[in-house]
């Protein structure tokens, strides 16, 4: 599944989704909810994860995936 702040934006929909994941140094897991306008929450206190969008033109952007625009 593409990230939602990809598929949101090509059909133009609100989406979300849920991660589980865990911190590469320690090992704590984490959850943490992106939507496709890259508003993001984490469950856990205190963790700060990176969260990040391509720099794509989305007004102009055509190609027929993501992979293209890079």
């Amino acid at each position: 599944m593409a990230a939602p702040f990809v598929q949101g934006r090509l059909r133009k929909e609100h989406l979300s989704v849920a991660i589980r994941t865990e911190c590469a140094h320690c090992a704590q897991p984490m959850h943490i909810t992106v939507d496709s306008e890259l508003r993001y929450s984490v469950d856990e206190e205190g963790a700060e994860p990176l969260v990040f969008e391509p720099h794509i033109n989305w007004e102009t952007f055509t190609e027929p995936n993501i992979i293209h625009a890079y």
